[in-house]
Protein backbone atom coordinates (compact mmCIF):
# COMPACT_ATOMS: atom_id res chain seq x y z
CA UNK A 1 0.00 0.00 0.00
CA UNK A 2 1.37 3.83 -0.69
CA UNK A 3 1.87 5.95 2.14
CA UNK A 4 -0.44 8.72 0.78
CA UNK A 5 -3.14 8.42 -1.96
CA UNK A 6 -4.95 10.91 -3.68
CA UNK A 7 -8.24 9.72 -4.65
CA UNK A 8 -10.11 12.00 -7.01
CA UNK A 9 -9.26 15.03 -5.46
CA UNK A 10 -10.94 18.61 -6.83
CA UNK A 11 -10.08 21.50 -5.04
CA UNK A 12 -11.90 24.71 -6.22
CA UNK A 13 -11.13 28.46 -4.14
CA UNK A 14 -14.73 30.57 -3.80
CA UNK A 15 -15.36 32.92 -6.85
CA UNK A 16 -12.99 30.97 -8.95
CA UNK A 17 -14.31 29.19 -12.31
CA UNK A 18 -11.60 26.68 -13.21
CA UNK A 19 -10.13 24.13 -10.29
CA UNK A 20 -6.66 24.54 -8.84
CA UNK A 21 -7.00 21.00 -8.22
CA UNK A 22 -8.81 18.74 -10.96
CA UNK A 23 -9.58 14.96 -10.67
CA UNK A 24 -6.30 14.58 -8.81
CA UNK A 25 -5.19 10.46 -8.69
CA UNK A 26 -1.80 9.99 -7.07
CA UNK A 27 0.07 7.53 -4.90
CA UNK A 28 3.63 8.32 -3.63
CA UNK A 29 5.50 5.66 -1.69
CA UNK A 30 7.13 5.54 1.86
CA UNK A 31 10.69 6.85 1.30
CA UNK A 32 10.49 7.99 -2.66
CA UNK A 33 11.49 11.74 -3.50
CA UNK A 34 8.57 13.25 -5.52
CA UNK A 35 8.78 15.91 -7.11
CA UNK A 36 5.41 18.26 -7.89
CA UNK A 37 6.63 20.13 -10.94
CA UNK A 38 4.87 23.01 -12.93
CA UNK A 39 4.59 26.55 -14.33
CA UNK A 40 2.68 28.76 -11.47
CA UNK A 41 -1.09 27.89 -10.97
CA UNK A 42 -0.34 24.71 -12.82
CA UNK A 43 -2.25 23.09 -9.21
CA UNK A 44 1.27 22.12 -7.91
CA UNK A 45 1.34 24.10 -4.60
CA UNK A 46 -2.07 23.56 -3.63
CA UNK A 47 -1.38 19.56 -3.57
CA UNK A 48 1.16 20.16 -1.03
CA UNK A 49 -1.03 22.24 1.10
CA UNK A 50 -4.06 19.48 0.46
CA UNK A 51 -1.54 17.11 1.70
CA UNK A 52 -0.16 19.40 4.63
CA UNK A 53 -3.46 20.27 5.72
CA UNK A 54 -3.71 23.97 5.37
CA UNK A 55 -6.02 23.90 2.52
CA UNK A 56 -9.52 21.38 2.81
CA UNK A 57 -10.67 19.47 -0.55
CA UNK A 58 -13.48 20.55 -2.55
CA UNK A 59 -14.36 16.82 -3.13
CA UNK A 60 -12.55 13.40 -3.28
CA UNK A 61 -10.28 11.34 -0.76
CA UNK A 62 -6.31 11.98 0.71
CA UNK A 63 -5.01 8.65 2.78
CA UNK A 64 -2.08 8.10 5.02
CA UNK A 65 -1.37 4.64 5.59
CA UNK A 66 -4.95 3.43 4.19
CA UNK A 67 -6.98 6.18 6.87
CA UNK A 68 -8.54 9.03 5.46
CA UNK A 69 -6.81 12.51 6.62
CA UNK A 70 -9.07 15.39 5.06
CA UNK A 71 -10.60 16.19 8.40
CA UNK A 72 -7.25 16.09 10.30
CA UNK A 73 -5.39 19.26 11.29
CA UNK A 74 -1.58 20.07 10.21
CA UNK A 75 0.07 19.76 13.31
CA UNK A 76 -1.68 15.55 13.94
CA UNK A 77 -0.43 14.55 10.81
CA UNK A 78 3.26 14.14 11.68
CA UNK A 79 4.35 16.00 8.33
CA UNK A 80 7.58 18.26 8.99
CA UNK A 81 7.03 21.37 6.21
CA UNK A 82 9.77 23.80 4.69
CA UNK A 83 8.20 27.03 3.00
CA UNK A 84 10.00 29.22 0.79
CA UNK A 85 10.26 32.10 3.25
CA UNK A 86 12.27 29.31 6.27
CA UNK A 87 9.57 30.74 8.44
CA UNK A 88 12.13 31.19 11.16
CA UNK A 89 11.82 33.19 14.51
CA UNK A 90 14.16 35.87 14.21
CA UNK A 91 14.47 36.59 18.37
CA UNK A 92 14.94 32.54 18.50
CA UNK A 93 18.44 31.21 18.41
CA UNK A 94 18.85 28.57 15.98
CA UNK A 95 18.48 25.87 18.70
CA UNK A 96 15.37 27.33 20.00
CA UNK A 97 14.09 27.76 16.70
CA UNK A 98 14.67 24.02 15.82
CA UNK A 99 13.78 22.76 19.31
CA UNK A 100 10.05 24.50 18.38
CA UNK A 101 8.69 21.33 17.03
CA UNK A 102 9.33 19.52 20.12
CA UNK A 103 8.59 22.05 22.82
CA UNK A 104 4.83 22.29 21.31
CA UNK A 105 5.04 18.48 21.60
CA UNK A 106 5.82 18.42 25.27
CA UNK A 107 9.18 16.11 25.03
CA UNK A 108 11.13 15.98 28.07
CA UNK A 109 14.01 19.13 27.70
CA UNK A 110 16.88 15.98 28.05
CA UNK A 111 15.53 14.95 24.73
CA UNK A 112 15.05 18.39 23.32
CA UNK A 113 18.56 18.59 23.81
CA UNK A 114 19.59 15.71 22.20
CA UNK A 115 17.37 15.93 19.25
CA UNK A 116 17.86 19.57 18.06
CA UNK A 117 21.59 18.41 18.32
CA UNK A 118 21.25 15.32 16.43
CA UNK A 119 19.16 17.63 13.55
CA UNK A 120 21.91 20.48 13.55
CA UNK A 121 24.74 17.81 12.88
CA UNK A 122 22.41 16.44 10.22
CA UNK A 123 23.10 19.91 8.17
CA UNK A 124 25.94 20.60 9.87
CA UNK A 125 25.12 23.55 11.94
CA UNK A 126 26.19 22.14 15.18
CA UNK A 127 28.31 25.16 15.91
CA UNK A 128 25.88 27.67 15.15
CA UNK A 129 23.55 27.06 17.77
CA UNK A 130 23.68 30.42 19.43
CA UNK A 131 23.57 32.31 16.75
CA UNK A 132 20.33 34.58 15.64
CA UNK A 133 18.44 34.25 11.99
CA UNK A 134 19.81 37.75 10.88
CA UNK A 135 23.48 35.95 11.48
CA UNK A 136 23.13 33.39 9.12
CA UNK A 137 23.32 33.36 5.14
CA UNK A 138 20.34 32.08 3.19
CA UNK A 139 22.02 28.69 2.65
CA UNK A 140 22.72 28.51 6.65
CA UNK A 141 18.85 29.70 7.37
CA UNK A 142 17.32 27.33 4.96
CA UNK A 143 19.35 24.69 6.61
CA UNK A 144 18.08 25.80 10.00
CA UNK A 145 14.10 25.66 8.54
CA UNK A 146 15.16 21.81 7.26
CA UNK A 147 16.74 20.87 10.53
CA UNK A 148 13.34 22.14 12.11
CA UNK A 149 11.60 19.76 10.01
CA UNK A 150 13.62 16.96 10.34
CA UNK A 151 13.80 17.35 14.32
CA UNK A 152 10.75 15.88 15.15
CA UNK A 153 11.50 12.08 12.92
CA UNK A 154 8.41 12.87 10.57
CA UNK A 155 7.18 10.02 7.86
CA UNK A 156 6.67 12.86 5.50
CA UNK A 157 8.71 15.64 4.46
CA UNK A 158 7.06 18.55 2.33
CA UNK A 159 9.01 21.46 1.38
CA UNK A 160 7.30 24.28 -1.40
CA UNK A 161 10.30 25.17 -3.24
CA UNK A 162 12.33 26.02 -0.12
CA UNK A 163 15.41 27.02 -2.34
CA UNK A 164 14.21 30.09 -4.92
CA UNK A 165 15.74 32.65 -2.84
CA UNK A 166 19.18 31.16 -3.25
CA UNK A 167 21.68 31.83 -6.02
CA UNK A 168 22.75 29.88 -8.34
CA UNK A 169 26.06 28.46 -7.00
CA UNK A 170 24.42 28.22 -3.15
CA UNK A 171 20.97 26.91 -4.60
CA UNK A 172 22.64 23.88 -6.25
CA UNK A 173 25.15 23.12 -3.10
CA UNK A 174 21.50 22.64 -1.39
CA UNK A 175 20.09 20.32 -3.81
CA UNK A 176 22.80 18.37 -3.28
CA UNK A 177 22.28 18.73 0.53
CA UNK A 178 18.85 17.76 0.62
CA UNK A 179 19.49 14.16 -2.01
CA UNK A 180 22.13 13.86 0.53
CA UNK A 181 19.61 13.85 3.38
CA UNK A 182 17.05 11.89 1.87
CA UNK A 183 19.31 9.12 0.84
CA UNK A 184 21.16 8.63 4.92
CA UNK A 185 17.48 9.23 5.89
CA UNK A 186 15.19 7.42 3.63
CA UNK A 187 12.30 9.73 5.09
CA UNK A 188 9.29 10.49 2.19
CA UNK A 189 9.73 13.86 0.59
CA UNK A 190 7.55 15.61 -1.52
CA UNK A 191 9.26 19.04 -3.32
CA UNK A 192 7.35 21.50 -5.29
CA UNK A 193 9.34 23.50 -7.58
CA UNK A 194 9.26 25.13 -11.04
CA UNK A 195 12.81 24.23 -11.98
CA UNK A 196 12.95 21.56 -13.67
CA UNK A 197 17.11 20.91 -13.30
CA UNK A 198 16.28 21.10 -9.98
CA UNK A 199 13.34 18.69 -10.72
CA UNK A 200 15.94 15.99 -12.51
CA UNK A 201 18.55 16.83 -10.02
CA UNK A 202 16.67 15.44 -6.38
CA UNK A 203 13.71 13.04 -7.65
CA UNK A 204 12.92 9.61 -7.83
CA UNK A 205 9.61 10.44 -9.82
CA UNK A 206 8.65 13.65 -10.66
CA UNK A 207 4.65 14.57 -11.33
CA UNK A 208 4.51 17.52 -14.24
CA UNK A 209 1.07 19.69 -13.43
CA UNK A 210 -0.52 21.61 -15.65
CA UNK A 211 -4.18 23.39 -15.39
CA UNK A 212 -4.57 21.14 -12.08
CA UNK A 213 -4.13 17.70 -13.65
CA UNK A 214 -0.71 15.56 -13.78
CA UNK A 215 0.26 15.13 -17.56
CA UNK A 216 2.78 12.61 -16.61
CA UNK A 217 4.34 10.90 -13.55
CA UNK A 218 7.83 9.33 -13.84
CA UNK A 219 11.28 8.86 -13.09
CA UNK A 220 13.46 12.13 -14.54
CA UNK A 221 15.25 9.95 -17.28
CA UNK A 222 11.67 8.56 -18.89
CA UNK A 223 10.36 12.01 -18.38
CA UNK A 224 13.17 13.54 -20.59
CA UNK A 225 13.25 10.53 -22.78
CA UNK A 226 9.93 9.96 -23.48
CA UNK A 227 7.90 12.64 -22.88
CA UNK A 228 3.73 11.79 -23.01
CA UNK A 229 2.43 15.06 -24.87
CA UNK A 230 4.23 18.10 -26.33
CA UNK A 231 3.68 20.03 -22.72
CA UNK A 232 6.22 17.93 -20.90
CA UNK A 233 8.04 17.78 -23.72
CA UNK A 234 8.67 21.60 -23.84
CA UNK A 235 8.38 22.33 -20.44
CA UNK A 236 11.26 19.87 -19.49
CA UNK A 237 14.33 20.50 -21.03
CA UNK A 238 14.95 22.53 -24.27
CA UNK A 239 12.98 21.10 -27.48
CA UNK A 240 12.55 22.17 -31.00
CA UNK A 241 8.62 21.66 -32.46
CA UNK A 242 7.79 21.86 -35.25
CA UNK A 243 4.18 20.79 -37.23
CA UNK A 244 3.30 18.72 -40.15
CA UNK A 245 0.64 16.31 -41.43
CA UNK A 246 0.74 12.67 -40.91
CA UNK A 247 2.13 11.11 -44.38
CA UNK A 248 2.41 7.33 -42.82
CA UNK A 249 2.69 5.24 -39.84
CA UNK A 250 3.92 2.00 -38.70
CA UNK A 251 3.24 -0.14 -35.67
CA UNK A 252 5.99 -2.52 -33.61
CA UNK A 253 3.15 -5.14 -32.54
CA UNK A 254 0.48 -3.52 -30.10
CA UNK A 255 3.45 -0.14 -29.62
CA UNK A 256 3.49 3.11 -31.85
CA UNK A 257 6.65 2.76 -34.27
CA UNK A 258 8.01 5.27 -36.92
CA UNK A 259 5.77 7.83 -38.43
CA UNK A 260 6.09 10.26 -41.78
CA UNK A 261 5.43 13.48 -41.59
CA UNK A 262 5.01 16.55 -44.35
CA UNK A 263 5.99 19.93 -43.34
CA UNK A 264 4.55 22.98 -44.75
CA UNK A 265 6.36 23.12 -47.90
CA UNK A 266 6.42 19.82 -48.46
CA UNK A 267 9.47 18.35 -47.31
CA UNK A 268 9.08 14.68 -45.35
CA UNK A 269 10.12 13.80 -41.85
CA UNK A 270 10.47 10.90 -39.81
CA UNK A 271 10.46 10.59 -35.95
CA UNK A 272 8.97 8.19 -33.22
CA UNK A 273 5.17 8.17 -32.49
CA UNK A 274 4.58 8.88 -29.07
CA UNK A 275 1.25 7.15 -27.39
CA UNK A 276 -1.28 4.72 -28.82
CA UNK A 277 -3.73 7.49 -30.76
CA UNK A 278 -4.75 6.31 -34.41
CA UNK A 279 -2.53 6.99 -37.08
CA UNK A 280 -4.98 8.89 -40.01
CA UNK A 281 -3.87 10.34 -43.08
CA UNK A 282 -3.91 14.34 -42.80
CA UNK A 283 -3.59 14.74 -39.31
CA UNK A 284 -1.59 17.59 -38.26
CA UNK A 285 1.54 16.53 -35.70
CA UNK A 286 4.00 17.95 -33.93
CA UNK A 287 7.48 17.10 -34.24
CA UNK A 288 9.63 17.29 -31.20
CA UNK A 289 13.75 17.09 -31.50
CA UNK A 290 16.01 17.95 -28.33
CA UNK A 291 18.65 20.29 -29.45
CA UNK A 292 21.85 18.00 -28.44
CA UNK A 293 20.52 15.39 -31.30
CA UNK A 294 20.67 17.90 -33.91
CA UNK A 295 23.94 17.90 -36.41
CA UNK A 296 24.28 20.77 -38.16
CA UNK A 297 26.23 21.53 -42.09
CA UNK A 298 27.49 24.53 -43.03
CA UNK A 299 26.19 25.76 -46.19
CA UNK A 300 23.58 22.97 -46.61
CA UNK A 301 26.21 20.33 -47.52
CA UNK A 302 24.35 17.27 -47.76
CA UNK A 303 24.75 15.22 -44.44
CA UNK A 304 24.42 11.37 -43.70
CA UNK A 305 21.26 11.71 -42.02
CA UNK A 306 17.39 10.94 -43.29
CA UNK A 307 16.41 13.77 -41.59
CA UNK A 308 17.25 17.29 -42.74
CA UNK A 309 15.95 20.95 -42.31
CA UNK A 310 17.23 23.88 -44.16
CA UNK A 311 17.46 27.35 -42.47
CA UNK A 312 19.86 30.64 -42.02
CA UNK A 313 21.93 30.55 -38.82
CA UNK A 314 20.74 34.01 -36.58
CA UNK A 315 23.07 33.05 -34.04
CA UNK A 316 26.17 31.91 -32.43
CA UNK A 317 26.53 31.89 -28.42
CA UNK A 318 29.83 30.37 -26.51
CA UNK A 319 28.58 29.07 -23.11
CA UNK A 320 31.40 27.19 -21.80
CA UNK A 321 30.53 23.76 -22.12
CA UNK A 322 28.56 23.85 -25.65
CA UNK A 323 27.68 26.07 -28.71
CA UNK A 324 24.19 27.32 -29.02
CA UNK A 325 23.19 27.76 -32.49
CA UNK A 326 20.11 29.36 -33.68
CA UNK A 327 18.90 28.90 -36.75
CA UNK A 328 14.82 30.66 -38.33
CA UNK A 329 13.74 27.86 -40.39
CA UNK A 330 13.06 28.17 -44.43
CA UNK A 331 9.35 25.91 -43.32
CA UNK A 332 6.84 28.68 -43.12
CA UNK A 333 8.13 31.24 -45.42
CA UNK A 334 11.53 32.34 -46.55
CA UNK A 335 14.74 32.34 -44.76
CA UNK A 336 14.88 35.30 -42.63
CA UNK A 337 10.94 35.60 -42.49
CA UNK A 338 9.39 36.19 -38.92
CA UNK A 339 6.93 33.94 -39.66
CA UNK A 340 9.00 31.02 -39.81
CA UNK A 341 10.48 28.88 -36.40
CA UNK A 342 13.39 29.06 -34.66
CA UNK A 343 15.16 26.13 -33.75
CA UNK A 344 18.54 25.91 -32.06
CA UNK A 345 21.26 22.82 -31.38
CA UNK A 346 23.65 22.26 -28.82
CA UNK A 347 27.15 21.58 -30.51
CA UNK A 348 30.75 20.68 -28.38
CA UNK A 349 33.25 22.46 -29.19
CA UNK A 350 35.41 20.71 -31.26
CA UNK A 351 31.99 19.40 -33.24
CA UNK A 352 31.73 23.12 -34.50
CA UNK A 353 31.66 23.27 -38.40
CA UNK A 354 34.86 25.32 -39.22
CA UNK A 355 34.11 28.65 -40.98
CA UNK A 356 30.36 28.77 -39.38
CA UNK A 357 29.09 32.64 -39.13
CA UNK A 358 25.79 34.39 -38.56
CA UNK A 359 23.96 34.73 -41.71
CA UNK A 360 24.57 31.59 -43.60
CA UNK A 361 22.92 29.19 -44.81
CA UNK A 362 23.06 25.79 -42.75
CA UNK A 363 21.28 22.06 -42.88
CA UNK A 364 20.01 20.98 -39.66
CA UNK A 365 20.19 16.80 -39.45
CA UNK A 366 18.72 14.30 -36.74
CA UNK A 367 18.19 10.77 -36.76
CA UNK A 368 14.19 9.40 -36.26
CA UNK A 369 15.05 7.55 -33.63
CA UNK A 370 16.16 10.95 -31.62
CA UNK A 371 12.86 12.80 -32.18
CA UNK A 372 9.12 12.05 -31.73
CA UNK A 373 5.65 12.56 -33.29
CA UNK A 374 2.78 13.51 -31.21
Amino acid sequence: MALIEFEHVFKRYPGSNAAAVDDLNLHIEAGEFLTLLGPSGSGKTTTLMLLAGFEAPSAGTIRLDGASIESLPPHHRNMGVVFQSYSLFPHMTVAENVAFPLSVRKVAAAQINEKVTAALTKVHLENYTHRKPNQLSGGQQQRVALARALVFEPRLVLMDEPLSALDKKLREEMQLEIRRLHHELGVTMVFVTHDQSEAMTLSDRVAVFNQGRIEQLASPQELYDAPANPFVANFLGDNNVLKGTLESATQVGTAPGLATLRTANGQRLCARRRGNHEAVDKTILTLCVRPEFLQVCADRAAPTLPNCVNGTLIDLIHQGDHWRLVARLDQLGPAGSDAAPQWFAKISPGALPAGLVVGQNVRLGFHAEDAWVF
